[in-house]
């Protein structure tokens, strides 16, 4: 699908949904299921069984997939959702910005 315009670590905004207008870090792109997990977005509450010492159990935050149509990455320069495309530069295709013309780089 859409999954070449989102990457890990980069910076997207969330444009749909009850979580919108938070942005966050791709921790994650769960390419099978067309899914992302966002850092601080859609968070959820798992009941943990305690695993001994080093895991003690309890209730646990964490962050759940947020589908990718439903993300954005944010451009540095126009620091707004951009819109991507992908240019040849060099041989090696690199993602833009469709508003500014600013290339994304993976931080």
């Amino acid at each position: 699908m859409a999954l070449e315009r989102i990457r890990k670590n980069d910076t997207v905004v969330v444009i749909a949904g009850r979580e919108r207008g938070k942005t966050g870090k791709v921790l994650r792109v769960l390419h099978d299921r067309d899914r992302v997990l966002v850092e601080h977005v859609n968070l959820i509450k798992r009941h943990q069984k305690p695993r001994g010492v080093q895991s003690p159990g309890g209730i646990i935050e964490r962050e759940a997939s947020i589908h990718v149509s439903n993300v954005q990455p944010l451009c540095t320069k126009c620091n707004k959702p951009a819109r991507v495309t992908t240019r040849r530069s060099g041989g090696t295709a690199v993602r833009v910005c469709r508003r500014c013309g600013q290339q994304l780089e993976n931080a």
